[in-house]
């Protein structure tokens, strides 16, 4: 199904009817913005964070360092944060964006999840967006002009769109409150996962020096760490936060045999509730998925 995509606050095209500042649609190279120095993401009139994680998630407290990280990524200071998968990284950027003034841009690299969490945002009447592959032309203008002229609080791209001429001439121009990388670890040559789209971010710090970034993931060697913060041109003023990795809610058991698909249809079986397996590869989830439907156990597959 075709996602519902935003009309643009103003009847006319950007090229016919411009606010101040905007650039018109024929715009090919993007300039950095000129403003004083950082002092912090703007608030939206009283709402705080606390006030944000109730009544869009229905939380009434942040756990672990969450809140200590919104609080320092909103006075305007680069964050890094090592959380462990579970751990709520989503929240540290979600809420702060909505007690924030301008729209956070989300960099990710999964565009499965960035569909996910969209949907879900937008089910609790959050105003967030994704830019991906095989949207038209005409859906990713609207889309960017909602984002100049405010009607976005989040919006998700993959690293790859940062090469792209037309929305770094429109993200120069977007009142951004703070940039979010997610997989933050992609960055890094030092990394298991390298990804080199992910070098382009430093064109998006250039264009938007008073943005603060803040910087993601669940797997970083302290040398992986350090790159992460190089690459991404941290301030002096970066802070860096790492949550416990001790999951006592989880035990590990191996257990050997010599038919893995016998021993887990028995494992399912005596174990109650639903159950999360992984797999080596996309294909294999796929394969598993259908063992597992053809043996009466319902499964799908996710990647």
């Amino acid at each position: 199904m075709a996602e519902e995509l935003p009309k643009a606050e103003s009847s006319k095209k950007p090229s016919e009817e411009r606010k101040p500042g905007v650039a018109p649609r024929k715009t090919a190279t993007a300039t950095p913005r000129t403003k004083s120095p950082a002092k912090g993401a703007t608030s939206k009139g009283d709402m705080n964070v606390t006030e944000a994680l109730k009544k869009h998630f229905g939380f009434d407290s942040f756990k672990g360092d969450q809140k200590a990280i919104i609080e320092t990524l909103l006075s305007g200071k680069d964050v890094f944060v090592l959380m462990p998968t579970g751990g709520g990284k989503s929240i540290t950027f979600q809420v702060p964006a909505l007690a924030a003034d301008g729209v956070c841009l989300v960099i990710t690299p999964l565009i499965a999840l960035m569909k996910d969490q969209v949907n879900h945002l937008r089910q609790r009447g959050i105003k967030a967006y994704a830019i991906y592959a095989g949207m038209s032309h005409g859906e990713i203008l609207t889309v960017l002009d909602n984002c100049v002229y405010g009607g976005v609080t989040l919006l998700y791209v993959s690293p790859e769109r940062l090469s792209s001429e037309l929305f770094l001439a429109r993200l120069s121009h977007m009142n951004v409150s703070f940039i979010t990388i997610d997989e933050a670890h992609c960055i890094s040559q030092w990394g298991y996962d390298f990804r080199p789209a992910y070098r382009r971010i430093a064109t998006v710090r250039q264009l938007l020096p008073d943005a603060p970034i803040l910087a993601l993931t669940a797997t970083a060697t302290p040398r992986v760490a350090e790159d992460i913060c190089r690459q991404l041109q941290f301030r002096p003023t970066a802070q860096t936060f790492q949550m416990s990795f001790a999951r006592d809610n989880l035990s590990y058991i191996v257990r050997a045999t010599e038919n893995k698909e016998a021993e887990l249809l028995h494992i399912l079986n005596s174990v109650r509730g639903s159950a999360i397996i992984y797999t080596r590869s996309r294909d294999g989830a796929r394969e598993l998925a259908k063992v597992l439907n053809a043996a009466g156990v319902s499964a799908f597959y996710y990647h």
